[in-house]
């Protein structure tokens, strides 16, 4: 790995996350959870100070005397979290440590491409940095979900239904050429790209301390899976696990989807579905919030419709509920604002078909975390990736400053 050799990175790799995940914020409590001698936690702490990982808080004063520092990730690393959809791009700047800084949302068209779409990022990047007064060499990371199936080691969009012009394009490299001032970027600067619904998935499983199992299933202009299996991501062999709206509902053979099959449950049960069945009807609907806008204001062709669409995407989830076993899935996207009238329909036909077994303990609800997983999922999986031994590896050559 490098001249400090695998063993010593793992072990500052499992220093630095005990601290960002606060188990242990001081030496000692560092030295009792790895069982590292005192010596070997104060040689491995101060070499992460020394490189701007970690820093020691001035103690607060106490009539028992003076108490020991207490560590945290330093404050000047920063991340930048992505969340690309089909019509709208939120970005959110935080420390490692997960503190957030600045966020904002804009629409977008994602087949403007990716030239048009990846320079609106890095401009509004420019503009967030300056509203904190921090400098682009304080950016550690770019971490970046897209609407598309994405091979993860590469950062390429491969073949996506709905991103045209996506199709083979490596993103990192376009962070690669140019930096946000028109230079290029610091070396350090890592950028991670994946499907927008794993994102959100690792968010969400995130603030759950007790799911191990987890499937998050995202119903938006289209519709999409997250799969969680024992505290891990589950990409499958090459990034495309978790596809499920070109899962086919057989009685539907007539509707063609934008894939080119016919009968998929993203061309029945998603968004864009819903609103194009709306508009069929004679009532005013160009996407998913024209959808939560009519059943909002208890439009009834538009519940009934939305309800139906419950029924077909909980057929597809029973089959996976019997063949995952998760502890939780968890509905997001934009049609998930309509919580119970979506919920009800996909509990019934859930607990209705999967194994009794399968559903004894599952919990069916929405996300807790909202319009706002992705980037929080973005942004924990861009720690992970920077206290990894390979990330802090590249942290100790280029140094938090």
């Amino acid at each position: 790995m490098s001249s400090l050799g695998g063993r010593h990175l793992a072990a500052l790799s499992e220093l630095a996350c005990l601290v960002a995940d606060g188990t242990a914020t001081r030496r000692s409590q560092l030295a009792q959870a790895t069982g590292l001698s005192r010596a070997a936690v104060a040689q491995r702490v101060d070499l992460l100070v020394a490189r701007g990982l970690l820093v020691e808080t001035e103690p607060v004063a106490t009539e028992r005397g003076r108490p020991p520092l207490a560590l945290q990730l330093a404050p000047d690393a920063l991340i930048c979290a992505v969340d690309l959809g089909a019509t709208h791009c939120r970005l959110a700047l935080s420390t490692l440590g997960g503190l957030p800084l600045v966020e904002s949302v804009r629409e977008i068209d994602i087949n403007e491409g990716p030239q048009h779409i990846l320079t609106g990022v890095r401009e509004l990047t420019t503009e967030l940095l300056a509203q904190i007064d921090r400098p682009q060499a304080h950016l550690r990371a770019f971490c970046i979900g897209v609407p598309g199936p994405v091979e993860h080691e590469t950062g390429t969009v491969i073949r996506p239904p709905i991103m045209q012009g996506w199709d083979g394009y490596r993103i990192p490299d376009f962070f690669g050429a140019q930096s946000l001032s028109g230079e290029h970027y610091d070396p350090g600067v890592t950028v991670l790209v994946d499907n927008d619904v794993n994102m959100m998935a690792f968010g969400e499983y995130s603030r759950r301390r007790d799911t191990k199992h987890l499937l998050f299933i995202k119903v938006g202009t289209g519709i999409g899976c997250g799969i969680i299996s024992n505290g891990t991501l589950h990409r499958g062999a090459a990034g495309a696990a978790g596809d499920i709206g070109h899962i086919p509902l057989p009685g539907h053979e007539d509707v063609l989807c934008h894939c080119g099959n016919t009968g998929c449950v993203e061309a029945v049960a998603s968004g864009a579905a819903i609103a194009r069945a709306l508009r069929e009807a004679g009532l005013p609907a160009t996407g998913g919030r024209d959808v939560v806008r009519l059943v909002s204001e208890g439009n009834p062709v538009a519940r009934r419709r939305v309800r139906l669409a419950g029924q077909q995407i909980g057929e597809v989830l029973a089959s996976l509920v019997s063949f995952h076993n998760p502890d939780a899935i968890v509905i997001g996207g934009s049609i998930a604002q309509l919580h119970e009238d979506l919920l009800a329909d996909i509990r019934g036909v859930v607990y209705r078909r999967a194994l009794p077994l399968a559903t004894r303990t599952l919990a069916i609800e929405t996300s807790s975390l909202g319009e706002r997983a992705g980037v929080e999922g973005a942004a924990r999986m861009a720690a992970r990736h920077l206290l990894s031994p390979e990330g802090i590896e590249r942290l100790l050559v280029q140094p938090v400053r």
